[in-house]
């Protein structure tokens, strides 16, 4: 749009000048006169030279100037000038009006622009306590298999009224332990608060994801590609291979199990690296961003 009216701006300008030149004459060919306004005669400097029709490549009409008395001249050239200056106002006006975009409001100022950094400081905590019922959901579930190899260990149950053995008190108070443990992590719900927790994480950590460049876009008219920005894409790509992976740990993949866990763990390195590399950003915004 701007160089649009620059290159309309040169084109009137042009127009407006060899216009004005003519504007208070009439010129009559083939008799080396200019009659003027108010019945004044000019004898022009060279009459029109002549076509060069011999030039095969291209057709040249050369046009001298004029020499006008004086006071006649510069009347029509001040008063294209004075349209073009006036033209040239409105035009400058316009182009940066297109050139800013629409009006974000809000969304444009300091509290738009700090919606992403403290959404994802706070998506960060809450990724950890996310991570954590995981564990303790995992704890929960292995539990079992844990009382069960110890179960085998225990020693013969001693006959009535024979003291037992050491090995056999000290397995028995581990199982004992054990199944109190997992009586309370089952009482915790921890499996569901993590399958919740896990699924809001997702949707609004991808969703905040994609709002921090489109403020950005909003307030400087670009993106800024870098390290920041690459990390955030794939953090999105791990929290959703790690959620890909719930299908089949529901059928008791221990193998997938492990790979959600292990992209969890990623995401979480990442994210917190992701702090460090948008403290500058964040620097920046505050510095060059307005209330509200």
């Amino acid at each position: 749009m701007k160089m649009f009216s620059t290159l309309l701006l040169v084109i009137l300008a042009t127009l407006c000048t060899r216009a004005s030149t003519f504007s208070p004459s009439i010129l009559k060919r083939g008799t080396g006169s200019i009659i003027l306004g108010g019945g004044k005669t000019a004898r022009p400097v060279g009459l029109w030279s002549r076509i060069d029709s011999t030039n095969e490549a291209s057709q040249r009409v050369g046009v001298k100037e004029f020499d006008f008395p004086e006071g006649t001249a510069g009347l029509g050239t001040k008063a294209a000038l004075g349209s073009v200056a006036s033209l040239a106002v409105l035009l400058s006006d316009v182009a940066p009006a297109n050139a800013a975009g629409p009006d974000w409001g809000i969304f444009e100022g300091k509290t738009g622009s700090l919606l992403h950094p403290v959404s994802m400081a706070c998506l960060l905590a809450f990724s950890l306590n996310t991570g954590f019922q995981g564990f303790k959901w995992r704890r929960q579930r292995t539990l079992g298999d844990d009382i069960s190899a110890l179960k085998k260990t225990l020693p013969s149950k001693p006959e009535e009224g024979e003291a037992p053995s050491s090995e056999f008190v000290r397995i028995s108070k581990e199982i004992d332990e054990l199944q109190t443990e997992r009586k309370e992590l089952s009482s915790q719900g921890n499996r569901d608060k993590h399958w919740q927790s896990g699924t809001t994480l997702a949707f609004v950590g991808t969703f905040f994801a994609i709002e921090g460049p489109l403020n950005t876009y909003a307030r400087a008219g670009k993106l800024f590609p870098g390290p920041h920005l690459y990390a955030g894409a794939a953090l999105v790509v791990l929290w959703s291979a790690a959620a890909a992976c719930v299908p089949a740990m529901q059928k008791g993949n221990d193998g997938a199990r492990s790979a959600h866990i292990a992209l969890n763990a990623g995401a979480t390195g990442l994210f917190f690296w992701q702090v460090v590399s948008g403290f500058p950003i964040l620097q920046k915004v505050w510095e060059k961003t307005q209330w509200p």
